[in-house]
């Protein structure tokens, strides 16, 4: 259910509706927008059948949320919401490149990654400290030590960091590194895993499930929401499908179908969804014309002695020159970073 406030209520009227929301068992979300307060109560409606709500002070409008995801939905908030990580807005024409090595393997290659992308226009750094891999032989990560690297990365460059949490254990350690916490594929509907990361205060980047559909994408970032945690963006990075000439299929109408239901940024990894490096750039202007809000793409200064993703990893100079592009570009797109 949404309660809408009137534009000239109160904070006092405002705490009395929640405190009403709350005496019947119901969790009230608020949402502050540009000319509205916007309650969405949450739990058992009907314990509210026999309140008037409406008739509470301050109160202009009470809707019910048709949509299984209450918080994430456009109903709950028509805005588009803009998540900041550490001073890089994301969404609402705040547009973000993420980029940096599929894994943090060593001091020397990370900083030398990471001075190029910053220097090419990235806004935000990747890489992986903890690697889920298909085979249990293949490089797992660094581990802690690899969050102590991307954090002096961050610390010589001034770039935000975004890395990846495995399991509930690694919540916290991660999140004492790390910018913004990357929920990957794998772990889409590790419901456990996504009521952690909901109970921290840090940006959450919420990469589609491999073979997930729209709705339980945005079911999933409903976990978080429902947390307290409305820093979300949202990451479409290819789905299994019959065709085998690309690693996934890049779903671009996912991109503007979860804009349509949800207020959520959207942002693409063309790295994963194609996994050739040949077309990540051509797969860029695609997102970034179809309205996405931000890009992360995988670069590496050597492919051939990268322990994971070589292939689908752009060489500095080939970034440099896809970014040079995206700047130009955005000014048609209406997106700014």
């Amino acid at each position: 259910m949404v309660i809408v406030m009137r534009q000239d209520a109160t904070e006092e009227q405002l705490a009395h509706l929640v405190g009403k929301l709350q005496e019947k068992g119901l969790t009230a979300h608020i949402s502050r927008g540009t000319e509205r307060v916007i309650v969405g109560a949450i739990g058992d409606e009907r314990v509210l059948q026999s309140v008037p709500l409406q008739a509470i002070p301050g109160v202009e409008q009470v809707m019910q949320i048709l949509q299984p995801f209450k918080l994430v939905s456009r109903e709950f908030r028509k805005e588009d919401s803009v998540v900041d990580v550490s001073g890089v807005k994301i969404g609402g024409g705040h547009f973000a490149l993420i980029a940096g090595p599929c894994s943090v393997e060593n001091w020397d290659t990370l900083i030398e990654t990471a001075q190029k992308v910053k220097a090419a226009g990235a806004n935000l750094l990747r890489g992986g400290a903890f690697k889920p891999r298909t085979s249990p032989y293949a490089f797992q990560g660094m581990g802690e030590e690899g969050l102590k690297l991307l954090a002096r990365a961050r610390q010589e460059t001034g770039l935000p960091v975004v890395t990846e949490v495995m399991n509930t254990s690694q919540v916290e350690l991660v999140a004492s590194y790390a910018d913004m916490l990357q929920i990957g594929a794998r772990n889409m509907q590790n419901f456990d895993l996504l009521k952690a990361v909901g109970d921290v205060r840090k940006p959450v980047l919420l990469k589609r499930g491999l073979s997930s559909t729209i709705k339980e994408w945005l079911m999933s970032a409903e976990y978080i929401l429902s947390r307290g945690n409305h820093a979300v963006v949202l990451c479409e990075r290819g789905i299994r499908t019959f065709e085998t000439y690309t690693r996934n299929t890049l779903d671009l109408a996912a991109v503007a179908a979860a804009q349509e239901l949800s207020h959520l940024p959207v942002i693409v990894d063309p790295s994963h969804a194609t996994g050739k490096r040949s077309l990540i750039e051509p797969m860029s202007y695609a997102a970034m014309a179809g309205g996405a809000d931000g890009l992360t793409i995988e670069v590496h200064p050597r492919p051939e002695e990268a322990l994971s993703d070589g292939d689908q990893s752009l060489l500095p100079e080939d970034f440099a020159k896809v970014a040079q592009g995206l700047r130009r570009f955005a000014g048609v797109c209406n997106q700014t970073w």
